[in-house]
């Protein structure tokens, strides 16, 4: 394949080794590599399984339940390429024999790519997190992040590897009340006037994000729940015509009544009566699950069918052994049982998470050899493959440059990621 000119390799080198430095929340998901012949022949989906919960029994004869537990379930989720994102741009020959203006155009196209990977992972992070905190005020620092910390380790969420993004606002809200009594001679609070830097807080390393997803308001009034056991039982596979399949078990679908206007996509919200159990001992928590709406179904938002997450897995009901491994929460919910929102104003949200959460998967397009195209590729410390082609045209001597980057966001555990909303009513 034919090499760039020497002046846009030298620019495409030099922008890449800053590429990745704008990438605040991208660099704190992880990186999961597949491998670029794997996820072709996958159709660009690889399937990643969830940790096993698993159920502990009490006494000496285990006969009956050593039958029920050969029944013991892996869940996976699937994790696929939805992102192809382009920087396109092109010069005159007139324009190229200015370096720096190769440069500085390579420098805007890469620092775009940059938002809209950290948009993705923003995104997905703001929309997929199921764990709900409602403030009535706005940030004021320890106390709302110890709240985060509280729930996780209520509802079982490993200790080690906490994140939370702060939008700017946010963030810098919370640096303030810190930073404030600057006399008191606290490193800490010297650091957050100084710097406006929060740093660990309350069991999470926090980041400041440049991009906060803005959650619009709930408007459904009077929604309840269409009719009773309405319970997921999570399984690992289902068979049909096509063979045996792997099965998705972060969602639901729930069947709704609402009065007036419509359910959207990322309301929060919980239902009476279904309280939420930690995750190991499956012990109430005294507090109700939250939930987010994932998809409408049927309904057009209306009364209908509404995919949810996370499931509503309650082993209330002759349940099965995997249940009992999954259980969530202490109850189905009653037919009729209200359904609350909690996004009550429209708010950027701020997401937190355990580490083994959010992954990144990255790929790349790898263009014909001989194919009339010049071609480099670059490859982040994450593990981000920028790949740059070039072609000229003859007739006007204009060439043109393409710079694509192809990846993948997936949230394997919705239960152990949430969001905080401020200055709710």
């Amino acid at each position: 394949m034919a090499n760039l000119t020497k002046q846009v390799t030298v620019a495409f080198e030099e922008t890449m080794e800053e590429f990745g430095d704008n990438l605040v929340i991208s660099k704190a998901f992880n990186t999961y590599n597949v491998g670029d012949q794997l996820l072709e022949r996958g159709a660009d989906t690889i399937w990643r399984p969830m940790p096993y919960q698993m159920p502990a029994f009490n006494g000496m004869d285990q006969t009956a339940n050593l039958a029920a537990s050969a029944g013991v379930t892996q869940l996976s989720i699937p994790a696929s390429i939805g992102f192809q994102k382009v920087g396109l741009f092109q010069l005159s020959a007139n324009e190229l024999r200015d370096p720096q203006q190769v440069k500085k155009i390579m420098k805007g196209v890469m620092t775009r790519l940059e938002s809209e990977i950290n948009i993705a992972c923003s995104d997905l992070a703001a929309l997929s997190g199921t764990a709900v905190i409602k403030r009535t005020v706005a940030a004021t620092g320890y106390d709302d992040i110890s709240l985060a910390d509280t729930l996780f380790n209520e509802q079982g969420i490993p200790m080690n590897g906490r994140l939370m993004g702060l939008t700017s606002k946010d963030y810098n809200a919370m640096a303030g009340t810190i930073g404030k009594p600057q006399t008191s001679g606290l490193q800490k609070a010297a650091t957050a006037f100084e710097k406006a830097y929060l740093g660990p807080v309350s069991g999470f390393d926090t980041y400041k994000l440049d991009y906060g997803y803005s959650l619009a308001a709930a408007t459904a009034t009077g929604v309840t729940v269409n009719g009773a056991n309405q319970r997921y039982v999570p399984v690992s596979t289902v068979t049909n015509a096509n063979g045996t399949q792997n099965v998705d078990n972060r969602y639901q679908n729930l069947t709704v009544t609402v009065g007036g206007s419509t359910i959207k996509v990322g309301d929060c919200f919980t239902i009476a009566g279904v309280f939420a159990v930690h995750q190991i001992t499956k012990q109430s928590t005294g507090n109700l699950r939250t939930f987010r709406v994932n998809a409408i179904v049927s309904g057009g938002g209306g009364s209908g069918v509404i995919q949810i997450s996370p499931p509503i897995i309650a082993a209330d009901s002759s349940p099965t052994f995997a249940e009992t491994q999954y259980k969530n929460v202490t109850a189905a919910p009653a037919a009729a049982a209200a359904i609350t929102f909690l996004n009550t104003v429209t708010t950027q949200v701020n997401p937190f998470w355990q580490d083994d959460t959010f992954e990144i998967l990255p790929t790349q397009v790898m263009p014909m050899v001989g194919a009339g195209l010049a071609r480099a590729s670059a490859t982040s410390a994450q593990g981000i493959t920028v790949v740059l082609t070039e072609q000229a045209k003859i007739a006007d001597l204009t060439t043109q440059f393409r710079a694509d980057v192809r990846f993948g966001v997936v949230n394997k555990q919705p239960q152990q990621s949430g969001i905080i909303l401020f200055s709710q009513t």
